[in-house]
Formats: C-alpha cells, sequence, structure tokens
C-alpha cells in the first residue's frame, strides 16, 4: 500500500486560535479521500498548507515517500499536486482553452498556439470525461462547466494529487451526479483526490476512505465502508445529531403573503416568472421544488425587491408592496436570508457587528437621535448573536470575509430571524453548511413557524424541501405546476414533476412513463 501523501503532525497557528493542531493525514496512492468536519474545523486551513498558501507552525510534509517543502503553490504543482477552490479563479472572457493554458501557455515561437492548447484540452476532457467546449468563453458556460475547467487546469499542469475543496458547495443536485461520475473518472485513470466537504451522503457516495476534523484536530481516519451517515455526523460533531427535523404538524392561519398574475423579465426582457398565483399562510412552510434556472431565483429576488416585477401584484399583510423598497418591505415584516450570501446577504469589508445590523442600521437603538451610531448596541446585538447562532470565531468585530463560508451563513441567518418577521423567504438557506449547523438552521426555520411566521423556502436539496415544508409548490419553465400537502409528496414525485411532467401524468411515470417535454 503506497501512500502519495503523508502529512505528519501539521500544526498552523492564527492570533487567538489554533486552526490545526498537531493534524495527521494519509492519503494511498490512487484512492479519493474525503476531509469532513463543520465549518471552521481547519479541512482548508491544512490543504492551503499542503498548497503552500499557508506556511505550517509545525509538522512535516512527504509526497511519494519524500520529506518536501512547499513554500509556495509553484511547488505543490511541481509536486504534481493541484487545487480546486470553492470559488472559482477564472477569467470570464477568455475561452475554456485560454483559461486553461493561462500562465503555462503552448507557444510556437512568440505567439501562442492556440491550436495545439485546444488539441491538449480535447484531448484531457476525453481522458478523463470533462466534456466542455474548448472554444466557449466561461461567462456562457454553467457553474458545473466551470468546475471542470479548474480541473482541466490543474490536470494540464500534470496533478496526480487533486484537492477538490468543497466542490459540490455551487453546484446543482444534477451537477453534483455529474461531478461524482468525474471522480470516479479521475480515479480510474490513475488520480488521487482529496475531498473537503461536509456532505455526508456525497462522502458515503464517492470516498474510500473518510478523515475527520473538529475544532482543529483529528477526530480519526475510517474506511469508508465501515461508517454510516450517522457514525460521521456524531464525529463531526461531538453528539448525536438530528438528520430529520421534529416538528408537530402546522396550524396555518391566515394568508400572509400573496403573489397574483405575476410575471418577472429578466435584464434581457426575456419571462422568466409566467404569471403564478401563490400563498403563504401564517405558521406555515411552503416549499418550492424546482431545478435550478427554472424562475425561483427570480421569484424570490423580486418578492425581495431587488427585481421589478413586469405585471401583477404582491401582497404582504394585506397590504400592496409591488412597489416598495426592500428596506420599506423589511421594515413592513420580511426576512430574506438570499441564496447568494456574498452578493446579497453580506458586506464582506465590514464587520460581523456591522452585519448583523444591515437594514435596521438606521434604527434604534442602533443609532440616537437619527443620526448617532450607537456602538455599544451594535456591540451587545451582535455578542448575543454571535453566541447565540454559533458563529466561529466568536469575534463581532471580525470582518465578515474573514469567516467561512458556514459561519457567514449563520451571520444571515441571525440577523433575519432575530427581528421575528411575519414573512420569512428562506432561498438555499443551507448551502455551503455543515451538518451540525443544518440542523440548527433547519431547527430555527421550524421555530419561526411555530411563533407565527409564514415561511417560503426554496431549496435544490428535495431532502430539505421534504423535511422541512407544510406544502410544496413545483415550479417548472417559470410557471408553479402544481401545489400539494407535503405529506402526498415523494422524492420520485417531485422529481417527475419538476423535468415538465403534469400532475395527472404521475400514475403513468409510475410504471416508466415519461413526460413528452422530457422525452424530447
Amino acid at each position: 500500500m503506497k501512500h502519495i501523501l503523508q502529512m505528519k503532525h501539521i500544526t498552523k497557528r492564527f492570533p487567538g486560535v489554533v486552526a490545526n493542531d498537531q493534524i495527521s493525514l494519509d492519503v494511498i496512492d490512487g484512492e479519493i479521500h474525503a476531509l469532513v468536519g463543520e465549518n471552521g474545523s481547519g479541512k482548508s486551513t491544512l490543504m492551503n498548507v499542503l498548497y503552500g498558501l499557508y506556511h505550517a507552525d509545525e509538522g512535516e510534509i512527504f509526497v511519494r515517500g519524500q520529506r518536501t517543502k512547499i513554500e509556495e503553490p509553484r511547488d505543490a504543482i511541481n509536486l504534481h499536486i493541484g487545487m480546486v477552490f470553492q470559488h472559482f479563479m477564472l477569467v470570464e472572457p477568455l475561452t475554456v482553452a485560454e483559461n486553461v493554458i493561462l500562465g503555462s501557455e503552448i507557444r510556437q515561437g512568440v505567439k501562442v498556439d492556440y491550436k495545439k492548447a485546444v488539441a491538449e484540452v480535447q484531448r484531457l476532457s476525453k481522458e478523463y470525461g470533462l466534456q466542455v467546449d474548448p472554444h466557449a468563453k466561461i461567462q456562457d458556460i454553467s457553474v458545473g462547466q466551470q468546475q471542470r475547467v479548474e480541473i482541466l487546469k490543474a490536470l494540464y499542469r500534470g496533478a496526480e494529487l487533486l484537492i477538490l475543496d468543497e466542490p459540490s458547495a455551487v453546484l446543482t443536485p444534477q451537477e453534483v451526479e455529474d461531478l461524482i461520475e468525474v471522480m470516479n473518472n479521475l480515479k480510474a485513470q490513475g488520480t488521487s483526490i482529496i475531498f473537503i466537504t461536509h456532505k455526508i451522503k456525497e462522502v458515503l457516495a464517492v470516498s474510500d476512505n473518510v478523515t475527520v476534523l473538529r475544532r482543529g484536530k483529528k477526530v480519526g481516519t475510517k474506511a469508508t465502508k465501515d461508517t454510516d451517515e450517522r457514525d460521521l455526523a456524531e464525529m463531526m460533531v461531538g453528539r448525536d445529531v438530528l438528520l430529520q427535523v421534529e416538528k408537530t404538524p402546522a396550524e396555518p392561519k391566515d394568508v400572509v403573503f400573496a403573489a397574483k398574475d405575476l410575471s418577472i423579465k429578466d435584464e434581457r426582457g426575456s419571462e422568466r416568472v409566467r404569471g403564478i398565483d401563490l400563498e403563504v399562510r401564517s405558521g406555515e412552510v411552503l416549499g418550492i421544488a424546482g431545478v435550478e434556472g427554472n424562475g425561483q431565483s427570480q421569484l424570490v429576488e423580486a418578492i425581495a425587491g431587488l427585481m421589478s416585477i413586469h405585471r401583477g401584484k404582491l401582497q404582504l399583510n394585506g397590504s400592496d408592496i409591488s412597489h416598495r423598497t426592500p428596506l420599506q418591505r423589511k421594515r413592513s415584516g420580511l426576512g430574506y436570508v438570499p441564496e447568494d450570501r456574498h452578493r446579497r446577504g453580506l458586506i464582506l469589508d465590514y464587520s460581523v457587528a456591522d452585519n448583523l445590523i444591515l437594514g435596521f442600521h438606521g434604527e434604534e437603538p442602533y443609532v440616537r437621535y437619527k443620526v448617532l451610531r450607537n456602538d455599544r448596541a451594535i456591540q451587545d446585538n451582535a455578542i448575543k448573536l454571535v453566541e447565540s447562532y454559533d458563529v466561529r470565531p466568536p469575534e463581532p468585530n471580525y470582518k465578515a470575509a474573514s469567516l467561512s463560508g458556514g459561519n457567514q451563513q449563520k451571520v444571515v441567518v441571525a440577523r433575519e430571524f432575530t427581528r421575528t418577521p411575519s414573512f420569512l423567504i428562506c432561498a438555499q438557506p443551507t448551502r455551503g453548511v455543515d451538518i451540525g449547523a443544518i440542523e440548527f438552521i433547519h431547527q430555527q426555520i421550524i421555530a419561526q413557524r411555530d411563533q407565527g411566521a409564514g415561511v417560503l423556502l426554496v431549496s435544490a436539496e428535495l431532502d430539505e424541501i421534504l423535511s422541512l415544508s407544510d406544502r410544496i409548490a413545483v415550479m417548472y419553465n417559470g410557471k408553479i405546476v402544481t401545489t400539494m400537502d407535503a405529506a402526498d409528496a415523494t422524492e420520485k414525485k417531485l422529481g417527475f414533476l419538476m423535468l415538465g411532467g403534469q400532475p395527472e401524468d404521475y400514475s403513468e411515470a409510475e410504471e416508466g412513463g415519461i413526460p413528452d417535454e422530457v422525452e424530447s
């Protein structure tokens, strides 16, 4: 059994925190090794040490049995180590081929040999099952295809050990299935993979061995075949974790939000939401199920006031809010957890404390006499919420940009939930969040429901929709296909409807039928 990598007793300290505390990691040649743990457990820090982005304070690294010193990413690349980051580093106006060779160009004299670059991308794409058009511009391809370009970049530079940092965090369920196929193809071609994630189902589906970190320390390594979802969850969090949210039956009351004949066009004038009617009642969770790109994003952004509506009406607590500003809607009782926390949920250069009052920053007690900033009230609010929502590290004055993705999400959730909104939009509320935080956020969503809020839940995770929703509306091609009680929904039924099937045709689907639109 040969090891491609051995990291021994790695320690990495930052001011006030030991991110990696004497961690050892062994990766066997040709395996997929999952590295799991809660947000802030030290996974990415350990891999940044391996890739030369951080320097360890203590410890040794051996690659193929040879002790080595990795001072910068170029050293890692020369050792045939590649890394694909959660947030891609691609130049959007350039083509796939241009991005793949950028910095390591194939030249003919002084000119870049673009023809050879395209041929090399095509060769790698075919060899590793990474189909992507080498002539396509990055700005014109999907997120899943962009990820393939990042993998191709690493393979082009000779990577034999590939680090994938939270690779599924930005992908749809369909793209995750494609990613797992790609990982298996890479393994079959002899590439070793370290797979950083907190999604246990993916660990069980694709890895050979799994190492668990918790709060900067190694908990243990197990063969994946010898563990299960509950065992890994307990190792990650240090306690039993509820994998299914506990809730009492909903007691819905009056309609708190209604959309009537709602139509929304995007910036190019294409109709993305097509005349839908929707009602959410106080005390219920209405889940929106659908393959991403079928109008859900435009729907929630229009409700939040971030997109204008083309036709129709929005009502909140009986009042027309169709033309109110986002701030006016928030003050009317709307809470909004956006799907993109960086663009819509946070100001990354602001402190955690300041992010926790966004939208309420002009109100008492955070200002005095409408103009004077009350720093004591801002700090007190932050200290309370950071503790209540377990934001790590618990430092209100840290910039939001310095937190992990999951802890950034906790900041957004804390801010929006603490004001007890009457209507709460949760769009992809647990995207990029670890299992312990998922459990906590799910409990908070149900707590909001039980306090009388109407909740509109949009999620690409069908497990999440089925677990939290009291009713489920299915969106396809900008329309609501049907709305049903969650008790009547199954993953198979929702999947059929999400691909364009009609409710009346579902019995045929159970016997193997496929809706015409899907068939074509």
